[in-house]
């Protein structure tokens, strides 16, 4: 099996080597832009890794495809920044900020027609199941985030209401990858459900510790301003479990926290760390982070894999969830 660094390796360079320059420019600098600036690539690494746990012929079949997840993640967080009126990403201005709103909606338009493009480089006698998968998810991540939009504008949610969501926001891009790279190795369908579920619970786990990483990480290896949750108020692992747990004078800190305007930017943040510090969900988020990657596991623990494919896995999910940034 390749390692992670070969992997990583590949995927780089194949990203890198992306004819994108076309005409208007202003259409296509800002893709490039965004694919530059980089970013973990977990996506397409997690559909290669699996892809390689059960073949070692790795070609355009695969790497286009996995390639593909990435592009579609990139327009995602475009779209993203726009809605979310954000300056920054990975410590970089963000496409809308340096192209403005027009030129970031069409930008992102194309990189998911491109998404769709390479996706068909796989295998023709799975191309239709391939692309089932990939519509079938990219519709379902636009809902996980019409469901984050729509929960900024409620009070409270339940905790079930929020792992639905990321579920779709965040789970399904993660689970379709490893499905991918199982789906285009020619695997049982069996198998490829458990490694759907396998990424499912592994994306759940990555979302709770982004969410942990947005409140209590380092913002020069985060990539972006700490506390931007809390600002936006964003139903977060961390906001929904603290509205549960709030009684008493808990409840009317949380309350007037929640109620601090922009111009209490910096005060709003420290005051809602402490809260979570307090209540203890500072490390009980962590745990759920744990939790998940402990289900994640139990869903391929009866497949068959040997030793060293799980323990491929191992490693990869070590460096998704246990990460600073």
């Amino acid at each position: 099996m390749l390692s992670h660094e070969d992997i990583e390796n590949i995927i780089s360079r194949s990203l890198f080597n992306l004819e994108i320059k076309g005409e208007p420019e202003s259409l296509y600098r800002p893709i490039e832009y965004m694919i530059s600036v980089g970013g973990k690539r977990i996506r397409p690494r997690f559909c290669l890794t699996v892809f390689n746990l059960f073949s070692n012929n790795v070609g355009n079949n695969i790497i286009y495809p996995a390639i593909a997840l990435e592009i579609f993640h990139e327009f995602t967080l475009i779209h993203d920044d726009i809605m979310d009126k954000s300056d920054t990403r990975r410590n970089q201005p963000t496409v809308v900020k340096k192209w403005g709103i027009n030129n970031a909606i069409l930008s992102g338009d194309v990189m998911l027609i491109l998404a769709c493009k390479y996706i068909s480089f796989c295998n023709s006698e799975v191309m239709p199941e391939a692309m089932r998968l990939f519509t079938e998810t990219a519709v379902k991540v636009c809902e996980g985030q019409q469901l984050d939009m729509d929960f900024e504008e409620k009070s409270f949610i339940t905790m079930a209401d929020y792992i639905s969501m990321i579920g779709f926001k965040t789970g399904v891009l993660i689970a379709c990858s490893a499905e991918m790279g199982a789906l285009i190795a020619g695997v049982s369908g069996e198998v490829r459900k458990a490694i759907h579920q396998f990424g499912y619970q592994l994306g759940l786990a990555f979302q709770i510790a982004d969410d942990y990483l947005d409140t209590f990480g380092d913002q020069q290896i985060f990539g972006k301003k700490i506390g931007g949750d809390i600002i936006n108020n964003k139903k977060t692992w961390l906001q929904v479990e603290c509205i549960r747990r709030a009684e008493g004078a808990d409840k009317e800190r949380l309350t007037s926290i929640l109620e601090m305007g922009e111009d209490m930017s910096d005060e709003k943040i420290a005051a809602m760390q402490q809260l979570y510090i307090d209540l203890g969900i500072r490390d009980d988020a962590r745990d759920a982070i744990l939790e998940y990657h402990n289900r994640a596991f139990e869903a391929i623990s009866g497949i068959g894999l040997t030793e060293a494919q799980t323990r491929q896995l191992h490693q990869f999910a070590e460096q998704l969830i246990y990460r600073e940034k």
